[in-house]
């Protein structure tokens, strides 16, 4: 069996670690260099860095500073933000991102999952979903949680799945910097229908809440930032709790 993943998130607005609650009042709350090399040496399975603002001003995530953070690194490394055709998956190959995380748009065109996973393989293309709960159905955002769309949430994962994502980040907009647990039946809907990990993000605060989100939700990793950030629950003690209730995780020797 997989050994269940521990994944760290910087959330980035103009070169800054930023955390809000529900996708809204964003904080600085750290360097992503500094922060990349921390989780690095705390036992984080992989880091993402997701540029939050980028597909709304219309920009492309920083390689520079990917490259910068990617340098100290030699764990998986995710980046997002701004993401739309290959040559932007080039660049951030380039400068060091092991795996690449596109949203609003491969929404706009699904296709463009079709051409990333045919240029770059599946293995490294992470779809993230922004999903809120909406007159009791799970819809899709787009535009860093601005723009509400039609999409199912289950159904746009099943699409994105057949049309070569290797991976879904699923993030819960309602639970988001709430500290309040995984949106464990999202988590599960999704999960129970693909073939691919899924990576739970969106409510982490308790070390119950990240077994939850693996036994509950059949999550194949979970994401947080700010329980991490914080140092509220560091990365070793959240691993000893899971390894003493049965989850498989890989720990520092």
């Amino acid at each position: 069996m997989l050994a269940k993943r521990i994944i760290p998130c910087l959330d980035v607005r103009e070169g800054k670690v930023v955390k809000g609650v529900n996708f809204v009042d964003l904080q600085v709350v750290g360097d992503a260099v500094e922060l990349g090399k921390r989780y690095r040496d705390e036992g984080a399975d992989e880091l993402v860095f997701l540029d939050i603002t980028a597909t709304v001003e219309g920009k492309k995530a920083r390689a520079s500073l990917v490259k910068e953070i990617a340098r100290h690194l030699d764990i998986p490394f995710t980046v997002g933000g701004g993401v739309d055709c290959a040559w932007d998956v080039d660049d951030l190959l380039n400068a060091g991102a092991d795996k690449i995380s596109v949203n609003s748009a491969a929404v706009a065109d699904p296709g463009l999952i079709d051409r990333l996973a045919a240029n770059f393989g599946s293995q490294c293309v992470v779809v993230a979903m922004d999903v809120k709960r909406v007159d009791g159905d799970f819809r899709v955002f787009v535009h860093g949680g601005r723009t509400a769309t039609h999409r199912d949430a289950v159904e746009w994962a099943e699409e994105v799945v057949d049309r070569g994502a290797g991976e879904i980040l699923l993030t819960s907009m309602d639970r988001d910097g709430t500290g309040e647990g995984f949106d464990t039946d999202l988590v599960s809907r999704v999960s129970g229908k693909v073939q691919c990990p899924v990576i739970a993000s969106g409510g982490g605060g308790r070390v119950e809440d990240f077994l939850d989100a693996f036994v509950q939700g059949k999550a194949d990793a979970v994401l947080a930032a700010g329980v991490f950030h914080s140092r509220r629950l560091p990365i070793d003690t959240l691993k000893a709790y899971l390894a003493g209730r049965g989850i498989i995780v890989r720990r520092n020797q």
